[in-house]
């Protein structure tokens, strides 16, 4: 049943991938028949009501799980990684629905994380990705005080993050575990950078491969603003986005050196997102929603 696994040699992690898929398009749909020409892909769909037609328009062998509804990022992530466990999977490659790496990216992540020595405890690694719109190769990051650490994605040597975007990175399914899931109440929005400060929290331990390339763009249009570009979102997007960010505040496990960044952030972005992104009034009020919410511990998907 899984053949399209990939087992290149005797001691091959047995790697497959996840892809969230929410009202995809024929672009989608295309994508996620091509990743199965290189490894067994599981589809889980966060589509409201029918999605036969997703079905129908899917390759055979991708296994294909619909949701009828959407529960969010964080359990669509779950149900992918319990399903390649089941099936006795050791690797995942986590991929958003807009996301095409090549064969040799799919083949190189599992080939890293399989030639890490085990005392290192390396739960995820993750290529550089390129988003043209936001200025080409993002660098890695570091947590710092008062201001991230970027590392430029140069050389061939991994390098040693705090956090690792979902898209693209490949998770060692023996560590999940001890890790435990994704947050469910989170929903979207911070889930993945959760689950690598968790993890960090654990001991383990999260790579960067800078010789390694996938093009990805985060966001809608981004908005620019004193020389940067911020990712832009819907008003319910930035709802999550401030709504999480507080409540990660208030976690013990999250750095404090993470928590005094997102301080001195979430005031700017207040400001870009309530000036630049229009109406301007619905995404003012849907980022101080969030805040309340954050406060008050509301998580979950926002009920109206």
């Amino acid at each position: 049943m899984y053949g399209a696994a990939l087992t290149r040699s005797a001691n091959a992690l047995r790697t497959g991938a996840i892809v969230v898929f929410y009202e995809p398009d024929a672009a989608c749909i295309a994508r996620a028949n091509r990743l199965a020409e290189t490894l067994h892909c599981v589809v889980v769909d966060n589509t409201p009501g029918s999605v036969s037609d997703a079905r129908l328009a899917l390759r055979d062998d991708i296994e294909y799980l619909p949701n009828g509804t959407n529960l969010g990022v964080a359990t669509a992530l779950n149900r992918g990684v319990g399903a390649l466990k089941s099936a006795g999977f050791d690797a995942a490659i986590l991929l958003d629905q807009d996301s095409e790496p090549s064969p040799q990216l799919l083949l190189a992540l599992p080939r890293a994380l399989e030639g890490q020595p085990e005392s290192r405890r390396v739960a995820l690694v993750g290529p550089a990705y390129e988003d043209r719109r936001l200025g080409g190769v993002a660098p890695f990051v570091r947590f710092g005080y008062l201001a991230l650490k970027r590392v430029a994605p140069e050389g061939e040597e991994p390098v040693e993050v705090d956090f690792l975007i979902t898209s693209g990175s490949c998770i060692d399914l023996h560590a999940w575990d001890a890790i435990g899931p994704m947050d469910d109440e989170l929903f979207i929005d911070f889930v993945d950078l959760e689950w690598c400060v968790r993890a960090r929290s654990r001991g383990f331990v999260l790579l960067g491969l800078p010789s390694l390339r996938m093009s990805h763009e985060l966001g809608g249009e981004p908005v620019r603003f004193l020389g940067r570009a911020y990712p832009g979102h819907s008003a319910l997007r930035h709802y999550y986005l401030f709504r999480n960010a507080t409540a990660l505040m208030r976690r013990r496990y999250v750095p404090l050196s993470w928590k005094s960044t997102e301080l001195l952030k979430m005031p700017v972005r207040l400001l870009i997102y309530g000036a630049f992104m229009t109406p301007r009034l619905a995404h003012l009020r849907m980022a101080l929603l969030g805040i309340l919410h954050g406060l008050k511990g509301r998580l979950g998907p926002l009920r109206r």
